[in-house]
């Protein structure tokens, strides 16, 4: 090969794994944004939601008892 093949194949190279890592980091930022509260449509809001909501059934439970 000759040194312009191998640096076509360096800069190929980085710039799949730029591409790679900028998708990884694209979909962590995603995933993070979903953990926070933000007034009722995040996966936080839902969760803390159906927790209040299990702990209301439970006391209605353990007071028939």
């Amino acid at each position: 090969m000759t040194p312009a093949d191998w640096a076509g194949l360096a800069v190929s190279i980085v710039t799949i794994g730029g591409a790679f890592l900028a998708a990884i980091r694209w979909l962590v930022k995603h995933y993070l944004n979903e953990l926070r509260p933000n007034g009722g449509t995040s996966l936080k809001d839902s969760v803390i939601r159906l927790e209040a909501r299990v702990d209301e059934i439970f006391t209605i439970l353990s007071e028939r008892k």
